[in-house]
């Protein structure tokens, strides 16, 4: 191979890694291995000058940029920060930025290193005028409607001394919570989980729907301010300042004196991430005094200024024993990885996921390889490698599997999707237990008395064979099972009974069709306000609904082609479920007009169960305390500024008990026992009356 083919090999390579990266945000290499590539192209390109390309990846920051959105050019251009991996590399950037400055002493910031997606936002006169991606450095993605909505950043500025024009720089991040939640989701209706929090805040941040982003929960810290004429004279100032003014920032910056400050930081964080609530990989080190900042300058890629340093991914080296198929609620078939136990981060790992057949491709795994494992994001075990060198000779490719492993249906693999699925959807046992766990489950009808242990004990028993049967059940049924007291069985069928109350939207979501989560149930729902009009729409006026594509479209109409659930749908219609968009029916107008939050951590109740309460007694739910909050339910542990904003607004605060006891007083009341429901309600165990 030839000097040049040499180079344009490379290119080729690193700018698929960008591509996964930025764009696909599924990264196949480690940052050491991607930086170890550029690095290599750097060296061959500085030996062979004429052989120079303007548009080589060694000259350019990845790009993010996609479309869809409007690109911006960046006033001041996003650097991306050279990259360390050992503190000799740590002070060797500390000795060059010193031999700069020989006669004066040099403070350093040190500050974690956030694993999310880097922002621009631009203020005018202390007001939000737009947010761009860092894209290629100059060139970048008008995404400020999804910026917006983001609680935690600022659309105006507080306080004053705001320059006229500036540009605020931090990291868009989703905490570990949200990111779990996020994922959960995104199994239960059929899609492949994100990777790791980066990958999620990156793919939300890249989302057409303001409204799904924001229900997604991203979050933000901001840590650099550019602009004309800057108002303080050092980094560590400019974080403060950013504070005052409403950003939030990271509580964890040091300022150094010394680079035995430094290395006590990075050793510090390197154990101490773990208990953060969001992810992060590294730490920045930055010269702390402005006018030293500008006179040190840039390379074509970064700032000579500050570096950052990357928290080395605990990885082990493992056998793969074998590869199970696991099938989930929507017949899709998920490759896992058998390994001989290992230690990693502080836990056994015995299992990795290979998330589909394409993955298994690129890495060329095959049964009895050695392979690296590491924690990505810090959460979810994966193989990142296979050991190529201790293969065994008599290795053979992994063949996917064609059929079901529970119940021999070939699968099926639709172009352009990445998961093979068993398409037998009412005769596959996972995938029916399945459905009726996600049936029951919280966000759905809510039976919460039903785990998923005693649906796969009512499946085994011939008691239930789709979610229709459930509403079958009586007394005799249920007590001669094991472990079904009396009581036991008596929450099972009031829960049941209970769920015929269940709005419309909420029964649609419950019926597990593939790639329709809360939200599109929703949207779908206010559209089409009957499950029998749904029925007979077709794909075309389905695509014409917000948030509903090609794919979604399509899993409907093949949904309701199918007799099968036709036949299901009609005996919950039969069963009194809610099949059109009825009000859900009100089992009291005991909080009627009041807005309530809820806040704090319960014992009796999910938050989610309490809130559902509110409305079947004809309360609306808030997210925040406001003027117009009435009601405050204060669970354990809240904050004394949230509790001291209820006081001063003249919120009424009452406990969970109150709230339980007010409940099943109004029950009691019910119209269906005593004539008319009760508009009073008098708070047991406190003097207060809320109306």
């Amino acid at each position: 191979m030839t000097i040049k083919d040499k180079l344009e090999n490379l290119r080729r390579i690193i700018e698929s890694h960008n591509q996964r990266y930025y764009i696909d945000n599924e990264p196949i290499v480690s940052d050491l291995e991607f930086d170890s590539l550029l690095l290599e192209l750097q060296n061959l390109e500085n030996a062979n000058p004429e052989f120079f390309d303007t548009n080589s990846p060694s000259n350019r920051v990845g790009s993010d940029i996609t479309s869809g959105f409007k690109a911006v050019t960046h006033k001041f251009p996003m650097y991306s920060l050279a990259n360390s991996y050992s503190i000799d590399e740590i002070k060797t950037f500390m000795q060059r930025v010193e031999k700069e400055f020989t006669d004066e002493h040099i403070d350093y910031c040190a500050e974690l290193k956030f694993d999310g997606t880097a922002i621009s936002l631009t203020y005018e006169k202390g007001v939000f005028k737009r947010a761009v991606t860092r894209g290629d450095g100059a060139l970048g993605d008008d995404v400020s409607a999804n910026v917006r909505t983001i609680r935690s950043i600022p659309m105006r500025l507080r306080g004053d001394n705001h320059p006229d024009y500036m540009e605020v720089r931090g990291e868009i991040f989703l905490p570990f919570d949200n990111f779990d939640k996020l994922n959960a989701t995104r199994v239960d209706i059929g899609e492949e989980p994100f990777a790791n929090p980066r990958n999620a805040a990156s793919g939300t941040l890249k989302l057409q729907s303001p409204t799904t982003v924001a229900e997604r929960g991203l979050d933000a810290i901001f840590y650099d301010l550019r602009t004309e004429q800057h108002p303080v004279s050092t980094h560590f100032e400019t974080i403060e300042m950013l504070k005052k003014w409403g950003f939030k920032t990271s509580p964890h910056t040091a300022l150094c004196t010394n680079i035995e400050q430094v290395v006590a930081f990075l050793n510090r964080w390197d154990k101490e991430r773990e208990q953060l609530p969001y992810a992060t990989d590294g730490a920045v080190i930055k010269v702390n005094d402005i006018i030293m900042q500008r006179n040190l300058g840039f390379t074509s890629k970064s700032p000579r200024w500050a570096v950052a340093y990357k928290f080395k991914a605990e990885t082990v080296k493992t056998r793969l024993l074998s590869i199970d198929y696991q099938v989930g609620r929507t017949g899709a078939i998920t490759p896992v990885a058998n390994l001989q136990a290992v230690q990693l981060s502080g836990t056994t790992v015995k299992r990795a996921s290979l998330h589909n057949s394409e993955q298994i491709a690129l890495l060329d795994i095959r049964i009895g390889d050695n392979v690296w494992v590491e924690k990505g994001g810090e959460i979810i075990p994966k193989i990142t490698k296979v050991e190529i060198a201790d293969r065994p000779d008599d290795t053979q490719p992994v063949v996917f599997a064609t059929k079901c492993p529970k119940c021999e249906t070939t699968l099926i693999k639709e172009p352009n999707q990445a998961k093979h699925y068993c398409p037998n959807t009412n005769g596959c046992e996972p995938q029916i237990v399945g459905k009726i766990v996600h049936f029951v489950s919280r966000k759905a009808m809510y039976i919460d008395a039903l785990g998923e242990e005693t649906i796969q004990m009512l499946f085994d028993k011939g008691l239930i064979h789709s979610v229709a049967d459930l509403y079958n059940l009586s007394r005799e049924d249920l007590i001669p099972l094991d472990r079904m007291g009396e009581q036991s069985v008596k929450n099972i069928l009031e829960g049941i009974n209970l769920s015929r109350n269940i709005p419309y939207h909420k029964l649609l979501f419950a019926l597990g069709i593939r790639y329709v989560g809360e939200n599109t149930a929703k949207k779908i729902a206010k559209e089409i306000p009957s499950l029998e009009q749904l029925k007979q729409t077709n794909a075309e006026e389905l695509i014409a609904i917000e948030e509903v594509g090609n794919i979604v479209a399509l899993s409907v109409t093949q949904f309701f082609a199918d007799p099968r659930n036709i036949e299901i749908i009609a005996r919950l219609e039969k069963q009194g479920l809610q099949t059109s968009g009825k009000e859900m029916v009100s089992l009291s107008q005991t909080f009627e007009g009041k807005n309530i939050v809820i806040t704090g951590t319960f014992t009796t109740l999910s938050r989610e169960r309490i809130k559902e309460l509110i409305e079947l007694h004809g309360g609306k739910n808030q997210s925040s305390v406001s003027k117009t909050t009435n009601i405050l339910i204060a669970g354990a542990g809240v904050g004394p500024a949230k509790m001291e904003k209820a006081q001063k607004l003249g919120t009424i605060i009452i406990s969970e008990n109150d709230f339980l006891q007010s409940v099943e007083n109004a029950t009691d009341n019910h119209p269906s026992e005593q004539g008319e429901p009760s508009k009073e309600l008098t708070i047991s165990g406190t003097d207060a009356t809320l109306f």
